[in-house]
């Protein structure tokens, strides 16, 4: 028999809970009452990562179990979705952004103005939310610059630690602040704000000097080959996460695997410490309850890109096209 539905009071809104018993990670004993109860824990963090970006849904209604799988547009039959037009029946808070995908194809994306927000989404089985780096406001120009540090298969965290350490070093000799987080799994994210000038196209050439450069001084670590089966080095910077409609899972959100990990965001001098196991639905409350949110300042000064542009004009890097 399903649990009655409850009604939980976030901010000015009353926001339904249904079948809230429902198994979410059975390994761990966790329900959606207890995804919900996470998401509220950390509420100032994933609004702050979140607030007022067109942002995919990556639902899992079932919960994760053995042997679940995403949908793909190849194969739908998934136990599990990515959401990326506003769901049918909304509330009317619910607000939207209005989105082009590379395609000239258009759409309506959620664009969380408030916590209640995401709890409604996490009614709705979403673990990981996929924001664009673009504000409601601005959808054509990019506000956050996001470097992907992503390890080859077999390759460890710990791998990954030098070359964020040697992005921070280099982001700084420009003038820039980055603000790392873990993925959830073995790879790394920095996050810059940058003044909201540049194109997608900008975006991805600045993230593809940045990458050619930490190859040329972690020469035996970096690579920034695209193609997976020519990539003889163990971390990929990934340039093309700038594209457009390409998404990164926000800080906060959940991975989908029995161990239930997050998306951490971290101080730069935790970095060598963490391990990205540290990082769970069952700890993170506690941990954002003591210390707060580490990308709190994040959003506080937006920096220029044209240090990195500068450099994609000396390497010769040209723009790809936009759609």
């Amino acid at each position: 028999m399903a649990t009655p539905a409850e009604e939980i009071q976030v901010g000015e809104r009353l926001v339904r809970v249904s079948s809230p018993d429902k198994p979410y990670f059975p390994e761990l004993g966790l329900t959606k009452r207890d995804v919900v109860s996470y998401f509220l824990a950390v509420g100032d963090g994933i609004l702050r990562a979140l607030r007022d970006r067109p942002t995919m849904l990556e639902r899992w209604p079932r919960g994760v179990f053995e042997g679940a799988k995403i949908g793909t547009r190849q194969d739908n039959r998934g136990d599990a979705f990515y959401q990326k037009r506003l769901p049918a029946g909304a509330p009317d808070w619910v607000r939207t952004a209005h989105i082009t995908f590379p395609s000239g194809r258009t759409a309506d994306e959620v664009a969380p103005g408030e916590l209640a927000v995401v709890i409604w989404a996490a009614n709705l089985g979403t673990l990981r939310f996929h924001p664009w780096p673009v504000s409601a406001a601005d959808v054509e120009r990019p506000d956050q610059l996001r470097i992907d540090l992503d390890p080859m298969p077999g390759v460890g965290f710990d791998q990954v630690v030098p070359v964020a350490h040697e992005v921070r070093a280099f982001l700084t000799e420009l003038g820039l602040t980055g603000y790392p987080k873990t993925t959830g799994g073995r790879g790394l994210h920095v996050y810059l704000s940058i003044e909201p000038r540049w194109s997608f196209g900008d975006c991805r050439r600045a993230v593809l000097a940045l990458g050619r450069e930490m190859q040329r001084r972690l020469p035996e670590l970096v690579t920034t080959t695209w193609w997976r089966e020519q990539r003889d080095r163990p971390i990929f910077v990934d340039y093309n996460q700038m594209s457009r409609d390409h998404t990164m899972a926000s800080a906060y959100s959940i991975r989908p695997t029995p161990q239930a990990l997050v998306s951490a965001p971290l101080d730069w001098s935790e970095l060598d410490d963490a391990r990205p196991e540290d990082f769970a639905v069952t700890t993170m409350p506690a941990r954002f309850a003591e210390r707060g949110d580490p990308h709190a300042g994040l959003d506080d000064r937006r920096f220029s890109l044209e240090p990195l542009l500068e450099l994609a004009d000396r390497e010769g890097l040209e723009a790809p096209p936009e759609r």
